[in-house]
């Protein structure tokens, strides 16, 4: 350390400066050290903070809205989560009644928004007495006479239709149960097989 001082007094000395300029040169790296050394010490003792903006995160469940009817508990129109099944508007609905008719229900199906889940009581439900299935007797009557139901007739209740023979029959019933009930007897057209002449020798037979 002496040693260093030693000689930057040599080189101080031999400088071609005079002695008032000698000053102020070292006033002047005195002050520049000086300013340096304060804006270090500023700069090291404030704290940055980086504050990350709140995020509100609103989650929204998507729901369908369906109406079950029929045989079950508690009738009703029910909302339920998007992508629900079947199965789970029945739970909804506090499960079917005892003898309620499944045969032809996929409970496995994903429901759509705004269609009714029936479930139909067994076939000789009127000749139960009071039974345990309760049904409207417009629907009972229906099911008896007049036009057949899309949604619930079988393949060979179809082919008893003029135009639907047994290989169009089945293509209805694979689309009923791979899409879900049909909403109006015109989403016929959207089997393959049938056109518009094909669906006019049967329309009037059919109710949904």
């Amino acid at each position: 350390m002496n040693s260093l001082l030693e000689n930057f007094r040599s080189w101080w000395s031999h400088i071609s400066f005079s002695s008032p300029q000698k000053r102020s040169l070292l006033a002047l790296s005195a002050i520049v050290v000086a300013t340096s050394a304060f804006f270090v010490v500023r700069g090291t003792s404030q704290e940055v903070q980086l504050v990350a903006p709140e995020l509100t995160v609103t989650e929204s469940v998507a729901q369908v809205t369906v109406d079950v009817a029929g045989a079950v508990n508690q009738p009703g129109v029910y909302s339920l989560p998007i992508n629900s099944r079947v199965i789970d508007a029945l739970k909804a609905a506090g499960d079917t009644l005892k003898g309620a008719d499944l045969s032809d229900i996929n409970l496995a199906r994903v429901i759509k928004d705004g269609e009714q889940v029936y479930i139909y009581p067994p076939q000789n439900y009127s000749q139960k007495g009071s039974g345990s299935v309760r049904v409207s007797p417009q629907r009972a009557k229906a099911r008896v006479t007049g036009p057949i139901s899309l949604n619930r007739a079988s393949a060979k209740e179809l082919e008893s239709l003029d135009g639907i023979g047994p290989v169009l029959a089945a293509r209805i019933v694979a689309y009923r149960k791979v899409n879900g009930p049909l909403l109006t007897v015109e989403d016929l057209l959207k089997v393959s097989g049938i056109g518009t002449a094909k669906y006019g020798q049967f329309k009037e037979k059919l109710r949904v």
